[in-house]
């Protein structure tokens, strides 16, 4: 298949919030595939250029079911104005999608505490904080509702020069399936996707080019993911068709030893 299948309707009439959806990563790929599935959708990111040039490409092609939100997932009132604005702007909250994190390659021998600290804010206590957020207004609305996190093979596997970012990728994986036990009387879902190499044009500047190519050889499929193949897994788990799926993290990998 070279490019991302038709819409069947999956998320209908749900509204739905991306976080770091700015660009052309995994996020904005999520969010043009929960568009294309029919839903409303708050995309969310710090930076407010990239923000506005996404949401102008999607709204020339969703008209108003789309809207924009900056948000820093490291400032808990922001993250508090990102949910209420968009039960405001829509009328409520089906899916919140965590899709914001950050990376880097340093080795812990030579990491600081503030690079430490920055990668575990974003990457696992943003993710926190979104979700903390979402189920309190899907609670308040009578419960109901999805979250999907993204997480990492990284958080199984080892990998050096990663090990900030592999124990924030873990520790969203062990929030996953903690947070879904919490909120399960509600009905409402949490679960996670574990993706292993997805292009990004800005992959390169946080792992050099031959350890991308070895990563990329490593895969089954000889290359690494498009953000497509993630965004489809990101948009099932949201959707009806994994309603008795919760706790769970998907990998989304080709990934063999």
């Amino acid at each position: 298949m070279t490019g991302p299948p038709a819409g069947r309707a999956l998320l209908d009439g749900k509204v739905v919030v991306v976080t770091a959806a700015a660009g052309t990563g995994i996020g904005a790929a999520v969010a043009e595939r929960c568009l294309a599935e029919g839903a409303r959708v708050v995309l969310s990111d710090r930076h407010e250029r990239r923000l506005a040039e996404t949401g102008e490409r999607l709204t020339e092609a969703y008209g108003k079911r789309v809207l924009t939100w900056v948000c820093d997932v490291t400032e808990e009132s922001a993250v508090r104005a990102l949910v209420s604005g968009a039960a405001a702007g829509f009328g409520r909250l089906d899916v919140m999608i965590n899709n914001a994190g950050l990376g880097g390659e340093r080795a812990v021998t030579e990491m600081t505490d503030d690079e430490w600290g920055l990668v575990l804010d974003v990457t696992l206590t943003g993710t926190f904080r979104c979700t903390r957020a979402a189920l309190r207004q899907m609670i308040a609305q009578g419960g109901g509702g999805a979250v999907v996190n993204n997480a990492s093979v990284l958080g199984w596997r080892a990998q050096a020069g990663q090990a900030h970012y592999a124990a924030a990728k873990a520790g969203v994986m062990a929030f996953t399936r903690c947070a879904a036990l919490d909120v399960a009387a509600h009905g409402i879902r949490v679960n996670a996707v574990a993706p292993s190499l997805a292009t990004h044009p800005h992959l390169s500047r946080v792992i050099g080019e031959p350890e991308l190519a070895e990563l990329a050889r490593r895969e089954a499929f000889g290359r690494a993911a498009q953000p497509w193949e993630v965004a489809t897994v990101v948009a099932f788990l949201a959707s009806d068709y994994a309603a008795y799926l919760t706790g769970e993290v998907i990998s989304v990998s080709s990934q063999h030893p």
